[in-house]
């Protein structure tokens, strides 16, 4: 029986080569993946369908928050970046950490997209006056290093170590410390709703002992009004906190900044409200420039290359600056 199989096989591939072959290096050419990744100018989200403030004011205009596309380097990709125009071929090591591939590098960036929705809301409820708070905060791990020997995983929300419960590093920090090089510790981590005990070895790396591990913030918090959050699976990284804490922010009020305009924009967003740097603002700014935005707001530090893209570019939109949210908000008050 199986040297009949055996022939039949055979003799399928001898009479089909050519077809199996040509599938072959199709396979390849579309699925084989180079160590890079293609950048180019993405798209507008609209937050109105993404963030619902209970009984909240409506808006005339709209914020969106502007994206990069980003798209594996399977060969077809790699070759037409040297053709379309703002198509970047950038290397995987350039947005990796070390020891990990682009796919952990986009689920710690889901990570940091909730984490930065955390503080867009707790930053746009504080400078509106509303109310909210923190019920409980735990680290969440967003990077093994190297040298960490240990079964904990990206994305486990620690919950205790040695029994013990800690809402900030440098508590965790802190007490790492009182312990000695070559100590297991026991972590107590949540991991796809599952409790799961893990071990750690400390080890020592520049007079400071650790345990490997870089972690955000992942918080649980009432607000009133309640609120409500949508996102897409896809959807990752910090940089729609501006935005998505200024859409919170006018639902929130009686005055609509909007004035009737598309309010486009990038940047990051701490609990403070202040707005961080962010990365590809040419692949975001050409992004708003396509859905008609009026206006863009960018962070400061990003303003002196976005206004020399505006002008190589001939962009219409009006290009704004800002340091805060209420910074942000005084802007949009004041624009014509």
């Amino acid at each position: 029986m199986f040297n009949k199989l055996y022939e039949t096989i055979k003799k399928y591939i001898k009479e089909n080569y050519k077809f199996l072959l040509t599938l072959g290096v199709l396979f390849f050419f579309f699925f084989f993946e180079l160590p890079y990744v293609v950048y180019r100018p993405g798209g507008t989200i609209d937050l109105k369908d993404r963030i619902q403030v209970e009984n909240g004011y409506k808006e005339e205009g709209s914020f969106s928050l502007s994206y990069v596309s980003m798209m594996k380097g399977n060969i077809p990709f790699v070759l037409l970046s040297y053709i379309i125009p703002n198509w970047d071929l950038v290397p995987v090591k350039e947005i990796t950490m070390q020891n990990e591939d682009i796919d952990e590098s986009i689920k710690r960036d889901r990570i940091f997209l909730e984490e930065g929705l955390d503080y867009a809301t707790m930053s746009a409820y504080k400078l509106a006056g509303k109310e909210i708070s923190i019920e409980t905060t735990h680290p969440i791990i967003i990077y093994l290093t190297e040298e960490a020997n240990t079964d904990l995983q990206l994305g486990d929300i620690v919950l205790k170590i040695n029994d013990q419960e800690f809402s900030q590093l440098v508590d965790l920090q802190t007490y790492i410390n009182t312990l000695q090089k070559g100590d297991s510790v026991e972590v107590l981590v949540l991991r796809e709703d599952k409790n799961v005990l893990c071990h750690a070895v400390v080890y020592e790396m520049e007079g400071a002992l650790k345990i490997g591990i870089s972690i955000a913030n992942k918080y649980e918090y009432k607000t009133n009004p309640n609120i409500t959050i949508k996102t897409e699976e896809k959807e990752s990284g910090a940089s729609g906190g501006l935005m998505s804490a200024l859409a919170i922010y006018n639902q929130l009020v009686e005055e609509d900044i909007t004035k009737g305009k598309k309010i486009v924009g990038t940047g990051t967003i701490d609990i403070e409200g202040n707005v961080g740097e962010i990365g590809g603002i040419k692949y975001k700014l050409l992004g708003a420039e396509k859905k008609h935005a009026d206006i863009f707001l960018c962070p400061i530090e990003n303003y002196e290359e976005a206004k020399k893209i505006k002008e190589e570019k001939h962009l219409k939109l009006n290009l704004i600056a800002v340091k805060t949210l209420e910074e942000a908000v005084e802007a949009l008050k004041n624009a014509s």
